[in-house]
């Protein structure tokens, strides 16, 4: 299935000079960027992120998550960061939340290679608890030094809709202090990322419900993916009005 026909009918280390010229470089890319030249402005960006030792957890991870997906997608898919099988892997989503954040696709008719997938920080948060690692939420220093390469990203892709996994996330892309069981599924047009964006439950929250709460946790999230593609199918309706 085409991107159309679904939405509507190890390099060298470099200085953090260096890592800062290459977001600068790819912060405002021309509007009417073809999908090779956005994937190629994202892998100019993602090999410096690789290398990137702007805060702590580059002395804990084992691999950066970059993000991935079709560069030309018009929806994108945000997390708060990843966890121990994406830091293994380097790949986002691709543990248990991720499995079933590729089922909510599916029953939506979308795969991965159908949109963009990423977190607010690229590295593993962790803490050491008798010698074992666990994982934590990022904090602000962490999320502050990752926010270029997430704006980066953004920049170049410039979907029509961002899809929040979670409170956390929407607390950057929609605003401080979000309430994911107050706000979720609205729509919110103020955020400097995408003209469109709605949070819904984490992936992780739903597998740890039980029950009738496991069930209508996964039928929300389901159901604002849902929302997320219909939006997409609007905006491009509207788009298409307007030009004729």
């Amino acid at each position: 299935m085409s991107q159309l026909d679904l939405f509507g009918e190890q390099t060298p280390e470099k200085s953090a000079k260096e890592q800062e010229q290459a977001v600068r470089l790819s912060r405002e890319p021309e509007a009417d960027l073809s999908p090779d030249e956005k994937e190629r402005l994202l892998a100019e960006v993602r090999a410096p992120a690789l290398q990137c030792t702007k805060c702590k957890l580059a002395t804990t991870r084992t691999q950066v998550v970059f993000g991935e997906g079709n560069a030309a997608a018009p929806l994108v898919f945000i997390g708060e960061g990843p966890g121990e099988t994406e830091d293994a892997t380097g790949r986002p989503f691709v543990g248990r939340a991720g499995k079933l954040l590729d089922e909510a696709l599916r029953e939506n008719g979308m795969l991965r290679e159908h949109v963009y997938i990423a977190n607010v920080v690229k590295c593993r948060p962790v803490v050491f608890e008798g010698g074992r690692a666990r994982n934590r939420a990022p904090e602000s220093d962490e999320i502050e030094a990752c926010n270029g390469w997430l704006r980066a990203q953004l920049n170049i892709i410039r979907p029509s809709v961002i899809v929040c996994l979670g409170g956390p996330s929407a607390n950057v892309i929609v605003h401080k202090n979000f309430k994911i069981t107050q706000e979720r599924g609205r729509w919110f047009e103020n955020s400097p990322f995408a003209p469109w964006v709605i949070a819904t439950l984490h992936p992780a929250y739903v597998l740890r419900m039980h029950g009738d709460g496991y069930d209508a946790a996964r039928r929300s999230l389901v159901s604002d993916i849902a929302a997320a593609r219909e939006k997409v199918i609007e905006i491009r309706k509207a788009s298409k009005a307007a030009a004729t």
